[in-house]
């Protein structure tokens, strides 16, 4: 028995066949327990019980690697190209009011270009699977004017700097001048001072 061997975190098929092929020709020698030969291709007991269980009712052909039986991708990788092209464009040169992808919008433009029908809710997962990656968009207030935030530097900053140096205006701040303990309260209640 091999003590401390490296065993890989993810196998292919034709490796978990080999493993269980291996188990397999371990049980039928008959020298070794499960528990045994469930260390030694590094699975639980309940695997090797199992492969035990096969191998007597079908032998070695019902642990051989079977086809992968998940639904079939319904866009080829030409039609996830293809979509990476049109999100790319634009949420509004795509048919909507505004430049925001939601996966809702996102199915929309499949069904329409491709003819293929995803729910919004599953659409994230093959969305990742093919590169895409959510996007936050930033936040904002809705009533923000983009061209007088853009002026307004330019605009009101010099004069901000200009009355602050030399004037005596009144502080923007909102906070009272401090008083003499230097607190920059008010004593409470009528008369206290």
């Amino acid at each position: 028995m091999e003590g401390n061997v490296w065993r890989p975190t993810h196998l292919t098929p034709e490796q978990m066949e080999e493993r269980r092929l291996v188990a397999a020709t371990l049980l039928r020698q008959g020298h070794l327990s499960q528990a045994d030969v469930a260390r030694h291709v590094g699975v639980s007991r309940a695997s090797v019980c199992h492969w035990a269980t096969t191998l007597a009712q079908e032998g070695r052909h019902g642990l051989a690697a079977r086809p992968n039986l998940g639904p079939p991708s319904r866009l080829d990788e030409k039609a996830w190209a293809r979509l990476g092209r049109l999100l790319d464009r634009g949420a509004v040169a795509a048919g909507f009011a505004t430049e925001r992808w939601t996966l809702a919008r996102i199915a929309a433009v499949i069904e329409r270009e491709f003819g293929v029908h995803y729910h919004p809710r599953y659409l994230e997962r093959p969305l990742k699977a093919h590169g895409f990656s959510v996007q936050r968009p930033a936040t904002r207030a809705k009533e923000s004017d983009e061209l007088m935030i853009a002026v307004w530097p330019k605009r009101d900053w010099v004069a901000l700097k200009k009355r602050r140096a030399g004037s005596s205006a009144p502080s923007s701040s909102g906070t009272r001048p401090a008083t003499a303990s230097g607190s920059g309260r008010a004593r409470p209640g009528p008369g206290a001072g």
